[in-house]
């Protein structure tokens, strides 16, 4: 195996020195940060900058980084893992106190290449997720675990709900959502507390995979972000992870086993979705409707002909919340906000859509059996 020192400096040895020695490590250049052109830049580790360039971690125009570009700033609470420099301020690696983002974060920063390298990064062996766990990372987690954990958690829900009475609207309420690409949390399963938990439910934890499939680098090109398919292919007939089944139950209820589980998850996502709107008519007095697209996502139909309400030109948020349907809803956008969930920790996915689409039915009066649906 080959050992790579990273330098932050451009040093004067060639691609070539020291690769001819088992003795001596190559010393790998970190440029500063884009835009460049790859094929310039005449260093040992052009091909990872030029996967990295081509990568959503470095697409400037993308929502993720250019959202406060009008602004010319990124506020705190978002700059940590929507610019490199708020990264490294958030943990201390730019000589500030760790924890917090103390200065000003320009706009228009990316995951640049110190995000990953910087030599600082080996001291953080922990990151603190919404739910309070202290989870322990290695250096080459510590950058995942940071921004991709969500920013609420099951314990969210319950602090919002309090004993707020589960089937009455309650103005205070609102739709709760765990933010998005939340892989590194929904991996963790019940151990990270993402979800919300019923009472009297288990849930599965981390999902392990099989080693040494268990961790974040084990599947994607640290780079490219691409899936190595080749991996797969150690134990699946497929490299296609949407295409691979873990289980011979059919969790939808279809029967069809022949099929990806994720299959299985998005039939009953689908299925939560339903329930949760039907929850809307029948409990809480007012239909809803449903727009991924458009924050808060759920809108009031007074007149029940499926499309949002107006008022002013603009939709109108819905406003019968009740605290059964704050759980539903956050379950239902913690398994639809991981949109590879189906690798990262499935039996954690059809759990939290099993059990939020039960608790909905009881409070219909309805079973969940009756669905075909299984946890």
């Amino acid at each position: 195996m080959t050992l790579l020192a990273f330098a932050m400096t451009p040093a004067p040895a060639t691609a070539q020195e020291g690769a001819d020695s088992a003795d001596t490590l190559p010393t790998y250049v970190l440029p500063p940060s884009g835009p460049f052109s790859p094929e310039r830049v005449e260093i040992p580790n052009m091909r990872a900058i030029s996967a990295w360039i081509r990568s959503g971690h470095s697409d400037a125009s993308s929502e993720a980084f250019s959202h406060w570009n009008d602004d010319g700033e990124i506020p705190a609470r978002c700059a940590t893992c929507h610019a490199g420099a708020g990264f490294r301020d958030f943990h201390g690696l730019d000589g500030t106190a760790p924890g917090s983002i103390d200065g000003t974060i320009p706009a228009g920063g990316v995951v640049d290449c110190a995000t990953c390298h910087d030599p600082g990064l080996g001291a953080v062996t922990q990151i603190t997720l919404p739910s309070g766990v202290e989870h322990p990372v290695t250096s080459a987690e510590a950058a995942c675990v940071t921004c991709h954990q969500g920013r609420a958690a099951g314990q969210t829900i319950t602090d919002a709900i309090a004993d707020k009475p589960l089937d009455t609207p309650d103005a205070e309420l609102g739709a709760i959502t765990p933010h998005y690409a939340i892989a590194a949390a929904s991996s963790l399963g019940s151990y990270g507390g993402l979800g919300f938990h019923y009472p009297d439910k288990s849930y599965s934890g981390r999902f392990l995979h099989a080693k040494p499939v268990d961790s974040c680098l084990s599947c994607h090109n640290p780079h490219s972000l691409e899936v190595a398919q080749d991996t797969c292919l150690t134990c699946h007939q497929t490299g296609l992870p949407a295409d691979i089944r873990i289980s011979r139950v059919s969790y939808d209820g279809s029967g069809d086993l022949a099929k990806g589980i994720s299959a299985d998850i998005e039939a009953n996502s689908r299925l939560l979705m339903d329930t949760i709107l039907d929850y809307a008519s029948q409990v809480a007095g007012l239909a809803a409707v449903y727009d991924a697209h458009s924050r808060p996502y759920f809108f009031a139909d007074a007149n029940g002909d499926g499309l949002a309400d107006q008022k002013e030109g603009r939709p109108v948020v819905y406003p019968n919340w009740t605290p059964r349907m704050v759980q539903a809803v956050y379950n239902y956008k913690v398994v639809t906000s991981d949109k590879a969930i189906f690798v990262h920790n499935p039996h954690y996915a059809l759990e939290l859509l099993h059990d939020s689409i039960e608790d909905l039915l009881t409070a219909m009066g309805r079973d969940v059996t009756q669905t075909g649906i299984q946890r």
